[in-house]
């Protein structure tokens, strides 16, 4: 099955140089063997030819916001909505979640509660896990609902976290692809934009469990719906 994955954004300079790039680490969270991947980096105006160019879709984090003036945010808004009228798989990630969330008509802004930075344990209405612990790292929220999403996971802080679109899209505001080591790294790297109380609070729980498992299986099978 072919994953098309729409890179939106790089692993920042400064990070440690044996971390992949935001791509890649898809592919280490859902298995190399569990598609056949294709990256296109539409943060670069790379996009694909059409959106049969792959089974499925995936959409990955990013340093930018959705409702920046930037010439690739438009024509990625109307490739989300090209592979929604096409019935296709797609999930979005952070930035994915956000943009996707916004080309389907809803609202994206600056969240005026602050940065959500490392381990959140989230309320999935729908899972029978009833939760699930994954990294976060955003300011940026969905703060009004696109009118067929129907949300699936919270937190008193995010209450947009999770959201379906029918049996047609699954995005996640956290980063069930980062680990702690990773969010370590991005803490560092940004340090000059985030508070002091928010850096502490995320490298205190760098080494705490993750459901990053259980919603990798989540997304495989969200994606492999029609195969």
């Amino acid at each position: 099955m072919r994953l098309g994955i729409l890179q939106c954004g790089h692993t920042p300079e400064g990070m440690p140089t044996h971390q992949s790039d935001y791509d890649q680490k898809f592919v280490e969270l859902l298995g190399a063997d569990a598609f056949d991947y294709t990256t296109w980096a539409v943060i670069d105006n790379l996009f694909p030819p059409g959106v049969d160019a792959a089974d499925a879709w995936l959409l990955t984090g990013s340093r930018y916001g959705s409702y920046e003036q930037l010439d690739w945010i438009p024509p990625l808004e109307n490739f989300i909505r090209e592979i929604y009228a096409a019935d296709i798989p797609m999930v979005g990630i952070c930035f994915g979640h956000q943009i996707m969330a916004q080309a389907l008509g809803g609202r994206v802004e600056k969240f005026a509660g602050g940065w959500s930075v490392g381990r959140v344990t989230y309320q999935l209405n729908d899972s029978p896990e009833g939760g699930a612990s994954i990294m976060a790292f955003h300011q940026d929220q969905v703060v009004e609902l696109p009118p067929d999403a129907t949300v699936v996971g919270s937190t008193d802080f995010c209450r947009y976290a999770a959201l379906v679109y029918g049996d047609k899209a699954f995005s996640l505001q956290p980063h069930p692809e980062f680990d702690g080591e990773f969010i370590a790294g991005l803490v560092d790297v940004r340090s000059d934009v985030l508070p002091e109380d928010i850096k502490a609070t995320a490298m205190a729980s760098i080494d705490e469990p993750l459901s990053n498992d259980v919603i990798a299986a989540r997304i495989r099978n969200f994606l492999k719906r029609k195969s």
